[in-house]
């Protein structure tokens, strides 16, 4: 089969039983949208600090700020997301679609309930939220109702993950490529509109910006919803499945729980870095805040080709065929060596044009630049270490990276950020050999564990 049929296949969406076709041809068809899906994730959120940039860097660091603490409402999104994926493709490993479609509405029942306990105390304590994390008095002006609107908004956030978590359990990565294109795309239609206005009309500064992103992930929600409720596809939700099973959301917490807890041990890291970023000034913040999306803009397509391993791992352990499972993994993590280790290249040598494209202040543009070329240093570990984690999360073994999540990111990290940024006198450039450091050890524990193989014993 060509590659161009191949590319053809994977776009337009063809379900194929990945327990049994080739695995190369299984990786290159759900890695395609995966990939197309999260380089417009992290499109957006370049071209959105790219605008955001242009209002000043209190702007930029309104956004670096509350994305930190927002990261917190993404760990449950994200663990949600996690066991979306393992369970569904669990059940359709096993050819139990019925039980598929009721876990999905398990899923979006949970995430529903969550989200509105998010957005209310989100909505009232913004101030609190953006003083707590060391906003200066410029950012608190005008960040507040950025902040309040984003948090109100996180509905379409949290079930956007969730339900493309469910996509790709069932081999349906296409749906969650074009729920992301769509919301984001709209999401840069609107951004520059909505912040600079048109015409004669001024626009609305950097709550244009926080409304961009909750109109078009309102819009991407409907249609995913579409989608799962349309019974054109194998993963559906039909009026049977709209009841309450206790048992399944007993199993659905027991894997998002540590889901969460990993998202949210690496967040709170990420909060502790950007607080400490913060003591260092507002350039330093916009300076990170700027140099972490610009990151994201090749990390994320080596998510996305990353959580290939996921569904793979998940439907062949559902179909019982163990050793196929390993075998994708390794695979898997071979191909994402190899993108990265060009990009790697990319940043050390183009770093301080990359930079100058987003903000014109000397100072910052000098932080962004030294964060990419440090931090990159470690991108070969970063693309094998996500690959295992993945599988680990496919597999339904939330539990193993949450540990090594705890030990490297809570009990490593933060002391060691500390130790090299304040005590050490290195200031940012400390916050960054941190980073490089502890995500490349945490590839190396990771692989570790992975060769251990008890995720292969885990019920899902």
């Amino acid at each position: 089969m060509s590659r161009w049929k191949l590319f053809k296949d994977a776009f337009l969406g063809k379900e194929l039983d990945y327990t049994k076709v080739n695995l190369k041809t299984a990786i290159f068809v759900l890695s395609v949208p995966m990939i197309l899906e999260m380089m417009m994730e992290s499109l957006f959120a370049v071209v959105d600090i790219f605008f955001v940039g242009k209002l000043g860097k209190e702007a930029a660091a309104t956004v670096g700020l509350t994305e930190a603490v927002l990261m917190i409402v993404y760990s449950v999104g994200v663990g949600l997301s996690m066991a979306a994926t393992a369970m569904i493709a669990r059940r359709f490993g096993e050819k139990n679609y019925k039980e598929a479609g009721s876990a999905a509405f398990q899923l979006i029942l949970l995430g529903g309930i969550s989200s509105v306990i998010i957005a209310v105390l989100g909505f009232v304590f913004a101030e609190d939220i953006l003083t707590l994390m060391g906003a200066s008095e410029e950012v608190l002006k005008v960040g507040v109702p950025y902040t309040r609107i984003i948090f109100a908004g996180n509905l379409a956030i949290m079930l956007l993950f969730l339900i493309n978590g469910a996509f790709r359990g069932a081999g349906q990565p296409h749906l969650a490529m074009r729920a992301l294109w769509l919301s984001n795309g709209i999401n840069i239609v609107l951004d520059p509109l909505l912040i600079f206005g048109l015409g004669a009309w001024d626009g609305l500064g950097l709550v244009g910006a926080a409304w961009a992103t909750t109109i078009g992930r309102s819009i991407g929600v409907v249609y995913q919803l579409y989608h799962l409720l349309n019974g054109k596809h194998r993963l559906v939700i039909l009026r049977e499945h709209i009841i309450v099973k206790w048992s399944v959301i007993q199993r659905i917490v027991r894997i998002s729980s540590a889901g969460m807890g990993q998202f949210l041990i690496d967040s709170v890291a990420w909060i502790v870095l950007i607080r400490l970023a913060a003591g260092f000034g507002d350039d330093a913040v916009a300076g990170l805040t700027i140099t972490f999306r610009i990151l994201m803009f090749t990390l994320m397509p080596a998510w996305g080709l990353s959580s290939s391993a996921s569904t793979l791992v998940g439907q062949n352990l559902g179909g019982k065929k163990v050793r196929r499972a390993t075998i994708s993994v390794w695979l898997t993590a071979r191909y994402n060596v190899i993108f990265l280790s060009g990009v790697t290249l990319l940043y050390l040598v183009f770093a301080h044009t990359i930079a100058g494209w987003f903000i014109s202040d000397p100072n910052v543009i000098e932080i962004i630049s030294t964060g990419l070329r440090v931090i990159v240093l470690g991108y070969v570990f970063f693309g094998v270490g996500m690959v295992m984690i993945q599988a680990f999360n496919g597999a339904g073994d939330t539990k193993t990276p949450m540990y090594i999540n705890i030990v490297l990111f809570l009990l490593l990290e933060i002391p060691l950020a500390f130790l090299l940024a304040v005590f050490l006198k290195m200031g940012m450039l400390g916050i960054f050999i941190t980073i490089s450091f502890c995500h490349s050890l945490h590839a190396v524990v990771s692989i570790y564990y992975f060769r251990k193989g008890l995720w292969k014993k885990v019920e899902v």
